[in-house]
């Protein structure tokens, strides 16, 4: 009765996987780099999309579908950071598109309930794509600046030494 919406949870399910294998790759790359912030947000990012795959995951099998959890592509491996933005930017953009439309699929199946799950996922692809639109702003206005002061900080922590009982 449910199969179209079950099929379009599972390609949802599948491009939220390829995205938390993304945004963790990223953090990774950011992390490595010193860049906390951009590495905390992509590992936030991915850690969002976790709870999208579970909630997808749930509809599915109150539907009586079978989960396929199979990533709908491969990891890229970006060095760049503002490559790494524009991915994760486009990436947000299709879904919060894709999500739309299959919340309307799902609406003319008579399926309310994953028609509400989409609109909902649709909310929070939107919040992300303006997470990272925003940082990519911040590097065209800041240039390269903006990345060394993210690395400059972590230095400044590191190198920091540890408080003392009485400075505590």
């Amino acid at each position: 009765m449910h199969k179209k919406s079950i099929d379009l949870l599972n390609k949802a399910a599948a491009d939220e996987l390829c995205a938390v294998h993304q945004y963790m790759y990223f953090h990774f790359r950011c992390d490595d780099h010193g860049l906390d912030l951009l590495a905390g947000l992509f590992k936030r990012t991915a850690i969002e999309e976790m709870i999208h795959i579970e909630r997808l995951a749930e509809r599915i099998l109150f539907l009586k579908g079978d989960v396929v959890l199979k990533a709908s592509a491969e990891v890229q491996q970006l060095h760049d950071v503002k490559q790494m933005l524009e991915l994760a930017a486009r990436m947000e953009h299709e879904s919060a598109t894709e999500y739309n439309q299959w919340a309307n699929e799902c609406a003319a199946n008579a399926d309310s309930m994953s028609k509400k799950l989409f609109e909902d996922l649709v909310m929070d692809e939107e919040r992300h794509f303006d997470q990272y639109d925003t940082e990519l702003d911040n590097l065209a206005q800041y240039g390269d600046n903006y990345l060394a002061l993210q690395s400059i900080e972590r230095s400044k922590t590191i190198s920091a030494p540890p408080a003392t009982p009485a400075q505590a």
